[in-house]
């Protein structure tokens, strides 16, 4: 998605009437993956340019200050566009709760790759998309049939295969790093339940961003404050790295995130998120000479494998 394209939604955004109930959700198009797919690109390039400056800028006050930015950014649009009334619509008490949820999942991650590896991080951070099918089960049009679980619990094995590996570190020390990852992962899937039942699902989508944005520069940066990791060294790579996450990440990608969301099922486009972790490392591989290893083509085939088996009667029907 170009800075140009994301403009152009907020713009609409802004000038729309908001919505007063849920849209109508439908299962994946071509469209649809083409976009999720786009979006797994840039935040598997996130993972890699974050990487790249840490020992300028601690990822904490990276996400702290991308996420201060964009909320500027979002609630002028949300002024403009409502003005006085803009949080008696009786979505602040669910969009803040969509704010936490989003900032305890990069917590829990960032704290558990103290006791684990990033590898584990990301297996249980990725479990997401489970947490996320089991809190929508009761919505009918959620619903997965028994192929489709087995096409999640593939596509998770296949996470399992391509990062899992020695660990390095005490048992003990493991276990308490993986609870913490699978707690980030509980997080984002709650989130998405969030967004889907609460009263948020019907705002706008620059004002469903805006929660997002907002409530995490606040939670992350009292979380940086008391953890010391205030670090934020403004030099050229940094800042650019910065604009790159502002823009691309915490603007443009997040627009087209909830615009996915409110279009498209929760669950199905939560299970093409696991595609990020495997564009980072390939990413990875490219810019920053990361190793790649045999098992990582296998995980990454059960993962396409399972993404397919889930979408798969969709995308059939919508062919003939």
């Amino acid at each position: 998605m170009t800075v140009t394209e994301g403009a152009e939604i907020a713009a609409a955004q802004v000038s729309a009437p908001a919505p007063q109930v849920p849209p109508i959700r439908r299962a994946l198009d071509l469209k649809a993956i083409a976009l999720m797919l786009t979006l797994c690109v840039i935040w598997g390039i996130q993972q890699v340019a974050m990487k790249s400056v840490a020992a300028d800028v601690t990822p904490i006050m990276q996400l702290t200050i991308r996420f201060a930015i964009a909320a500027v950014f979002f609630g002028v649009c949300v002024a403009v566009r409502e003005g006085s009334r803009a949080f008696r619509d009786g979505t602040l008490r669910s969009g803040v709760l969509l704010g936490v949820m989003f900032s305890l999942e990069f917590i829990f991650v960032g704290s558990s790759l103290a006791h684990t590896t990033a590898a584990h991080a990301t297996v249980f951070l990725y479990s997401a998309p489970i947490f996320t099918a089991l809190g929508l089960q009761f919505l009918p049009e959620e619903q997965l049939d028994r192929v489709q679980w087995l096409g999640i619990g593939a596509a998770f094995i296949g996470i399992v295969v391509a990062f899992i590996g020695p660990g390095g570190r005490s048992a003990a020390d493991l276990l308490v790093g993986d609870l913490l990852a699978l707690c980030g992962g509980v997080a984002w899937g709650v989130s998405n339940v969030v967004l889907r039942r609460g009263r948020v699902g019907a705002a706008a989508t620059v004002k469903t961003v805006l929660y997002q944005v907002a409530v995490a520069a606040i939670v992350l940066f009292s979380y940086a404050l008391a953890t010391g990791q205030t670090r934020a060294v403004p030099t050229g790579p940094a800042i650019l790295v910065l604009v790159f996450q502002t823009v691309f990440i915490s603007v443009s990608s997040y627009l087209l995130w909830f615009w996915l969301l409110r279009h498209y099922f929760t669950s199905r486009l939560m299970l093409l998120s696991l595609m990020t972790p495997l564009f980072g490392v390939v990413f990875g591989a490219l810019l920053l000479k990361d190793p790649i290893e045999i098992r990582f083509a296998l995980g990454a085939s059960l993962v396409l494998a399972g993404i397919l088996v889930v979408n798969a009667q969709q995308l059939l029907k919508r062919a003939m």
